[in-house]
């Protein structure tokens, strides 16, 4: 049996989800995060899988975002969003704004998530929908700003030695570090 929900509930959800993901983004409190979805829900992240359960979404969110380059994201704030209240669902540009490297350089990756609404501030299914590679030249071009600029820290080092050259921009590896 579902629920349906009205425009305006799914917009204020939305608005609530966003006010504390603004939040979690200044407290890098991931367990908060977690705490908005129904025990038994999904998160489906297209690049590392399928999360089943806010415990799996819990273990997952602190994993991806407390190393590089989540832990370098500052911010996710949606761009636009969309209700389909027949569905439950919230649609939206979520951008992922990286910290500034030492210049005031704006480095961003944007991605869609579909949020499915459960009712009573809580989502029942997370899937996030982006293009890896974008995400990667994104991380890739954060990290040679900071070599350029002598702020690059051991966490993004770490991650530019192993797997930006995958991303790299056509300087040599020496070059950037």
């Amino acid at each position: 049996m579902s629920t349906t929900f009205t425009a305006t509930e799914l917009h204020d959800a939305f608005a609530d989800f966003q006010k504390t993901v603004a939040e979690i983004g200044d407290t890098r409190d991931w367990d908060r995060f977690a705490e908005l979805f129904t025990p038994d829900a999904e998160y489906i992240e297209h690049a590392l899988g399928t999360m089943h359960g806010r415990e799996e979404i819990r273990e997952w969110i602190w994993r991806t975002m407390t190393a590089f380059p989540g832990s370098h994201m500052t911010g996710f704030p949606a761009l636009w969003h969309v209700v389909d209240a027949p569905t439950g669902r919230v649609i939206c540009e979520v951008d992922n704004p990286m910290r500034d490297p030492g210049d005031g350089t704006h480095i961003t990756a944007t991605n869609i998530t579909i949020l499915t609404y459960a009712g009573d501030g809580l989502w029942s299914c997370e899937e996030d929908v982006y293009n890896p590679m974008e995400f990667g030249h994104a991380a890739m071009r954060w990290c040679e700003k900071a070599a350029d600029l002598g702020t690059l820290d051991d966490s993004a080092a770490r991650w530019m030695r192993r797997i930006g050259p995958a991303f790299a921009s056509g300087r040599p590896a020496a070059d950037r570090l």
